[in-house]
């Protein structure tokens, strides 16, 4: 099992390249690329060059740390053509990067619009079809997630999906702070995704359908806007002794990465910490010694 950090927290102070010194001096050995303005941009092409991909290859394997994936959000579900050929020509510039980045892991979002479900559900299967080729071609693993606010939002419906695309190289992300817009049911999604669940995403959230709603408050009322957090774990009110059961009770052999957003001044200590409890609740549920330490 790996445990990583994305360390998004510290995006707005430090380029792509001194990533990985931050996450060695947080003690972890894996570290997640989520989408960065100077790296994979959200909704963009990327913006590294193969000079810059070889250079942070190389910081890495001195820091020591090990990339356990890519995660780049791109429009492949539309909402129009225009931009889902803009979305596949920049996945295959991404897929291109994480090869010459030496991983073999990808992972994203469905990204399409829920008021048009159907629709998106096309337009991201024919992207699939474009890409399932370059992926295969090149040996690198794709891991999808629910979202909230995505054409699919349930956890259920997204392993559904997963096992519809039928590859077995394409699995499913169980995310802790979406679980509220997710079904609030991790042992039954984790059980029914089994093998399938490869990768999860680690932070707290407060339950938004509690208190008849109003743990947030959004105006006008009746919004369909969705909120949660990702935030440090116990400050919210996600089970994860739950959710980490569940992971035993499949024998889950994957990645767990931190991914607390929105507390930059605390950066550093947050991510110690979140590493100390991820730790201890996988010694707790799975024993000790599970934790690859360094990369192979």
């Amino acid at each position: 099992m790996k445990l990583a950090l994305d360390p998004q927290m510290f995006y707005s102070t430090h380029s792509v390249l001194e990533l990985p010194d931050l996450v060695a001096r947080a003690g972890y050995s894996w570290m997640e690329l989520s989408p960065k303005d100077d790296f994979i941009p959200f909704f963009s092409h990327p913006r590294a060059d193969d000079a810059t991909v070889a250079k942070l290859r190389k910081r890495a394997a001195d820091a020591g740390v090990g990339i356990a994936s890519v995660l780049p959000v791109l429009r492949w579900s539309g909402p129009g053509e225009e931009e889902r050929q803009a979305a596949v020509r920049a996945w295959k510039r991404a897929i291109r990067m994480t090869v010459d980045l030496g991983v073999d892991t990808m992972n994203s979002e469905f990204n399409g619009r829920p008021e048009g479900a159907e629709f998106a559900e096309s337009q991201f299967l024919r992207s699939m079809d474009e890409l399932i080729p370059v992926f295969e071609r090149e040996g690198v693993k794709l891991v999808l997630e629910p979202h909230p606010d995505d054409f699919i939002e349930d956890g259920h419906a997204a392993v559904n999906m997963v096992r519809g695309l039928n590859r077995d190289w394409i699995s499913f992300l169980y995310c802790t702070p979406h679980t509220f817009h997710q079904g609030n049911d991790a042992t039954g999604i984790i059980t029914a995704a089994a093998d399938k669940v490869t990768y999860v995403h680690l932070a707290d959230t407060l339950d938004h359908t509690a208190s008849n709603g109003l743990r947030y408050i959004v105006n006008p009322p009746g919004s369909t806007v969705r909120v949660h957090q990702h935030a440090e774990m116990g400050r919210g009110e996600v089970d994860f002794d739950e959710v980490f059961a569940a992971l035993a009770s499949v024998g889950f052999d994957g990645v767990v990465s931190s991914c607390v957003f929105g507390w930059e001044e605390h950066a550093a200590e947050i991510s110690v910490r979140q590493r100390e409890k991820a730790t201890a609740l996988i010694d707790k549920h799975f024993g000790g010694g599970r934790l690859e330490t360094q990369r192979h």
